[in-house]
């Protein structure tokens, strides 16, 4: 019998594909519902239903997984969805996260026909790498004001799982560090004694929105950021009191009233007001120093930073005497661990911002071969007028803009590091970056984000390069090629295709049309590798594509 829409259902997620795909089958039927571990048993409604796809949402987790073997550590799970993983030991989070991205990667790199004699993605997968800390490790956080339920009490924390508008107290969120926690139930515990109502994002009204809190790793100092709209005055003095004498481990540096009257939830300043000492702090990364101020980009895990930024520093080597794009670049960290052994490194960022703490960073370690532009990263390439050694790639979860990544390929350079925080839109730009003439040397997973679904990719490409010489034993006949046959590569062809019509086409498809043509092909591409394999046969929309390249290239 066939789903429907609104049915509920119940089953055991036999996996979680990434990112958080949890894969339930229901009778005949596959069902996607995330926000599971594998071997639960939930139930779940269904609540998308196409034509051999459905979704399902999660209700309840009717038996635990075999790999949940601890107990939870913190009181709001699961109605907080922040850190669902945490009933699981750190060692199957981390192989269940290799598991998933290791099979995303093999599936694309064997698609972009990168493979090995037996069909297989052919490059070295290194594995994965733990963070240092597995609880406390993020020295960055944003607490909302809500209540629990509506009309219920104050509270600050996160959103409830699955939830626009009710607020759970993160009063024991192991996430950050204690110093925090204690900073949040203080600041909860005196507005709700003063009873001050909190922003309510539909009607837009209210005072109380985000409370942003910043500690250093590498210091402990603390910057404490109070997010509020301009409706209404609170004192603040008996507050900034009251946090400085709590018995911290670190040390409060600042306090901050920050004014924001934006429709939108998010965290910005239309008015800054320092309450108390200094809008900033520094962190070590690597023996380098970063300023870090409220709104700075800044990884969120310091500790994961040195792993991520120290494997990436192995797989690009030596870079003496080299000029480093480091494209996508925030404040610049990548860009400056490299400096000290480039002969200059260029930085791109859109966010004005980031590029300014860029080069303040950067003086202030002394390196003096940095340069840092603020644009996209699309249309600065065209005014840049130094040609890269060597490129490094951190785009933002979207990935890299479709029309940005052939001119990065065009420059040619003999390696690029690519490091991904989404490693599906890892997976989708390596099929025009081997397309191009690319291929994935190796690979390493780094978890900056325990607990979660998270990781992020390290993926070194190198140009391929032919071969110095090759003997070929050839036929007279074999040398008389039509001129069609040497007005582009299948490469040129597929990339053509696929950046004016958005279509993926493959050397089978190429090939065909080509017959079709009167485009002579020596090598017959339709012949199957097992008797009785179906040939695929080219969609109407991709032969017409691909005939507008032939004209394009003059072979028709």
């Amino acid at each position: 019998m066939e789903m429907k829409k609104g049915e509920i259902c119940e089953g055991i997620i036999e996996r979680v594909d990434f990112p958080n795909k949890g894969i339930v089958r229901v009778e005949d039927e596959k069902v996607i519902v995330k926000n599971g571990i594998p071997g639960q048993k939930v139930r779940f409604v269904i609540n998308k239903k196409r034509k051999n796809k459905a979704e399902g949402r999660l209700l309840e987790v009717l038996e635990k997984s075999p790999l949940e073997t601890r107990e939870p550590v913190c009181s709001l799970f699961p109605a907080c969805g922040g850190c669902m993983y945490q009933t699981m030991p750190y060692r199957e989070q981390l192989k269940m996260k290799e598991t998933q991205v290791r099979g995303l990667l093999d599936e694309a790199i064997a698609a972009a026909g990168q493979t090995d004699a037996q069909g297989k993605a052919d490059y070295v997968f290194e594995g994965i790498k733990g963070s240092p800390k597995e609880f406390g490790y993020r020295n960055k956080m944003e607490f909302s004001f809500g209540d629990e339920y509506k009309d219920g009490p104050l509270s600050l924390g996160l959103h409830k799982k699955g939830s626009t508008y009710d607020v759970l107290t993160a009063s024991d969120c192991k996430l950050v560090h204690e110093d925090m926690t204690k900073i949040l139930n203080c600041v909860l515990e005196y507005f709700r004694g003063r009873k001050t109502p909190y922003y309510r994002k539909l009607s837009h009204e209210g005072y109380l929105r985000h409370l942003l809190l910043r500690r250093s790793e590498s210091s402990g100092e603390i910057l404490v950021c109070l997010i509020t709209s301009s409706q209404r005055e609170e004192p603040m003095e008996p507050l900034v009191e009251q946090t400085l004498k709590l018995p911290l481990e670190g040390k409060i540096v600042g306090f901050l009233h920050i004014i924001n009257d934006s429709l939108a939830d998010v965290v910005k300043s239309d008015e800054t007001r320092i309450l108390y000492g200094q809008d900033y702090f520094y962190e070590t990364i690597l023996d380098l120093k970063f300023k870090i101020t409220p709104f700075s980009f800044f990884q969120t895990n310091s500790l994961g930073a040195e792993v991520l930024y120290s494997t990436a520093r192995d797989y690009i080597g030596e870079t003496k005497d080299k000029t480093v794009f480091d494209l996508y670049s925030g404040t610049g960290t990548i860009a400056q661990i490299l400096a000290p052994a480039a002969r200059e490194v260029v930085g791109v960022e859109i966010v004005e911002e980031a590029v300014e703490a860029a080069k303040e960073n950067a003086a202030g370690n002394g390196l003096e071969n940095c340069r840092f532009i603020a644009g996209d990263v699309l249309k600065v390439l065209d005014d840049i007028p130094e040609k890269p050694d060597l490129i490094v790639l951190d785009p933002p979860r979207e990935g890299i803009h479709p029309k940005a990544l052939p001119k990065i390929i065009d420059y040619g350079v003999d390696r690029i590091l690519y490091i991904s925080c989404k490693p599906t839109s890892l997976a989708r730009d390596l099929e025009m970056l081997i397309g191009r003439g690319y291929r994935v040397e190796k690979v390493c997973l780094v978890d900056m984000f325990c607990s979660t679904v998270h990781v992020e990719t390290v993926c070194l490409l190198s140009q391929r390069k032919p071969d110095t010489t090759i003997e070929v034993d050839l036929d007279i006949s074999e040398l008389e090629v039509s001129s069609a046959e040497t007005k582009a590569t299948y490469e040129e062809i597929k990339s053509y295709v696929l950046k004016k019509f958005g279509l993926k086409v493959s050397n089978l498809y190429i090939a065909q049309v080509k017959r079709e043509c009167g485009i002579v092909e020596r090598i017959n591409y339709n012949l199957p590798k097992t008797e009785g394999n179906r040939v695929p046969q080219c969609p109407e929309d991709k032969r017409k594509a691909i005939k507008d390249a032939f004209i394009h290239f003059q072979m028709i």
